[in-house]
């Protein structure tokens, strides 16, 4: 039994990339079952259609997970239900459309089980993932409902998604972690028969800053409104380059953009950083503060904004 697992795909060029190229893999390594995760497949890199989930699935793909991106494409929300082969984390809150969890037949007739995860630690709010995975065992079981389990664990923390991977330890027949864009080199099987992988990494654009266009990744923030079909943008001048911003939403909002975005910057004259506010509503005007750090944080560092209220 041959199963293949592909880290995040990342826009046009990563979903080019499976498409070309997965068919013949599957030839040629006697692939019998492949799960991808999915979460940034459209063409800005965030989210996915159902166009696209169509052409992967169309390639080969027999399973699509996803993360925290799942519904920046507002059309999945509306299709996940009517596909039952992409999947979303199963701890998300308030019970969404679709599932994180299902069994597919292997084209051997075997029974794979996938299940989707999502981590706790700097990622959106979800139930808490060690408490999922307690419920999720206590009712399924590794050879009595399915001959295989394959755990697509999406989060940004190497520890928690070393945790899980021990958790699962002999429940499950592989355990990978998605998320991060960059691949690890810490394969292995673990004490009680389960495969390990703290991360798959992306099929995406190698020249680029985790799949993304390098020149929209180094100097400014962009905002995108998918209804309006426009783009914003806030310049963070020369030399400098912009980590992963965060949304943070003023207390009692009335309209979308009521709030605050807020993100590290990392000035290459100095070698020093800053963290940056900005009026959402006027994301191309001037910072409304800007803090200087007192001491460089690591560039591509991003989290989750949490309101303790």
């Amino acid at each position: 039994m041959n199963i293949l697992f592909l880290g995040d795909i990342v826009g046009d060029s990563g979903c080019f990339a499976v498409k070309e190229n997965l068919p013949k893999i599957i030839k040629d390594k006697s692939i019998d079952f492949v799960v991808v995760n999915g979460e940034n497949a459209a063409k800005e890199g965030v989210g996915i259609t159902e166009n696209i989930t169509n052409e992967l699935l169309n390639s080969g793909v027999d399973v699509i997970t996803t993360g925290n991106h799942v519904w920046d494409q507002k059309e999945t929300y509306d299709f996940i239900n009517k596909q039952n082969r992409l999947l979303r984390p199963i701890n998300l809150l308030q019970k969404p459309p679709g599932k994180g969890f299902d069994i597919f037949n292997s084209k051997k007739g075997f029974k794979i089980g996938v299940l989707n995860l999502m981590g706790n630690i700097f990622m959106k709010k979800c139930n808490d993932v060690f408490i999922e995975a307690k419920n999720f065992l206590e009712k399924n079981k590794l050879k009595n409902d399915y001959d295989f389990l394959i755990v697509d664990f999406h989060g940004e923390i190497t520890s928690e998604k070393m945790a899980i991977g021990h958790y699962f330890d002999g429940s499950a027949t592989l355990v990978v972690g998605t998320h991060t864009h960059v691949p690890t080199n810490d394969g292995r099987v673990l004490k009680n028969g389960t495969a390990y992988l703290t991360d798959a990494g992306m099929c995406g654009d190698y020249n680029s800053v985790i799949g993304m266009n390098t020149q929209n990744s180094i100097n400014r923030f962009f905002k995108r409104d998918f209804f309006k079909d426009q783009t914003k943008e806030h310049f963070l001048g020369e030399n400098k380059q912009a980590a992963e911003p965060v949304f943070v939403p003023k207390k009692n909002a009335v309209s979308e953009d009521d709030g605050f975005v807020v993100g590290f910057v990392y000035d290459k004259t100095s070698d020093s950083s800053e963290f940056v506010i900005i009026d959402a509503n006027n994301f191309s005007d001037e910072p409304l503060a800007t803090v200087s750090l007192p001491q460089r944080v690591p560039f591509g560092f991003h989290g989750s904004w949490i309101n303790l209220d």
